[in-house]
């Protein structure tokens, strides 16, 4: 066969291409690169609440994994600020489209999701609602998929309610002060209490920790000893306060919580706590990675609020 010379070479090329193209060929395409690429970053895996949350993900992703590609990551503990901070840095450093997050914090997160966003990644705000101001401030604009944590657990208080008569005592173990559905949660508390004429004597933080919540818990029940009932801004908590009652003996003092994680579940059953919300954790993240999606095929994607169940021993 006769050597081409350079111009004869670029003419078979071009031939070459135009017979592909007419037959219908294609150039290869990258099926993992098509996919977008979302991460979920919780709050702390050691909390029951987040794993289901993490689980739920996973389940949806498997039944969508043609669609998009799943990171899940948590921190340790529920107020490790810098880490979730570090974990939306390395999401975007990682090429990541979409950021879902249940923040630690509702002011401290926005910054970095703000520096995210305008990276051209996706942000969806889920569980715990970033403070408005500073997210307006750092320039984010996310959609939140959430539940009223207020409504959920003004409905939680008047479950309380009607076991208490006017001018019993009761005291809240909040969660973190600078989180929003921790301050929502002892509104709606206190919305509940007020309503029934019950006298709050006694608010403190347990951080959203079972060891802490046991040492506050404990505290409120040396100092009140005509305290009628304790109530836990989340189940970690309530967990926490029932083992402070068990040990001071005052089994008459009522425990209600929030979440529904399966311990608590079944103390309910059992009358150990009175009652709890199911905000549907194995649901939460799929409404997030759900609207993420949305965002990502170029719709808009509202606030959405997410169910709240009470639960109870009755059902």
């Amino acid at each position: 066969m006769a050597k081409l010379n350079p111009r004869e070479a670029v003419l078979v090329l071009f031939a070459a291409v135009a017979i592909a193209i007419g037959c219908g060929g294609e150039s290869p395409v990258d099926e993992d690169a098509a996919r977008p690429r979302i991460a979920l970053i919780m709050k702390s895996l050691a909390n029951e609440f987040f794993e289901t949350m993490a689980e739920g993900a996973r389940a949806h992703h498997e039944a969508h994994a043609d669609e998009y590609d799943l990171v899940v990551n948590g921190t340790r503990n529920e107020s490790d600020l810098a880490r979730q901070v570090a974990l939306v840095e390395q999401m975007v450093a990682s090429g990541s489209d979409a950021i879902v997050m249940a923040p630690a914090d509702s002011k401290a997160l926005a910054p970095a999701l703000a520096r995210a966003q305008a990276a051209g990644v996706v942000v969806v705000n889920i569980d715990n609602r970033l403070d408005a101001e500073v997210a307006v401030e750092a320039g984010l604009d996310a959609p939140f998929v959430g539940p009223d944590n207020r409504d959920g657990a003004r409905r939680v208080g008047e479950v309380l309610a009607e076991r208490l008569a006017p001018g019993d005592q009761v005291a809240i173990v909040g969660g973190i002060p600078t989180a929003f559905n921790a301050r929502q949660r002892q509104a709606g508390f206190e919305d509940a209490m007020n309503a029934a004429g019950a006298e709050i004597v006694d608010v403190q933080s347990g951080g959203w920790e079972q060891a802490q919540a046991n040492t506050v818990a404990a505290a409120m029940l040396r100092e009140h000893p005509e305290l009628s009932a304790l109530l836990c801004a989340n189940d970690n908590m309530a967990l926490g306060a029932l083992a402070a009652r068990r040990q001071s003996g005052r089994d008459d003092v009522l425990i209600v919580g929030f979440d529904h994680i399966e311990a608590v579940a079944e103390l309910v059953v059992e009358g150990e706590i009175l009652a709890t919300a199911d905000q549907h954790a194995d649901r939460l993240a799929v409404f997030g990675i759900e609207a993420a999606l949305e965002i990502l095929r170029g719709e808009t994607a509202e606030d959405l609020k997410t169910p709240v169940d009470i639960v109870t021993s009755s059902g």
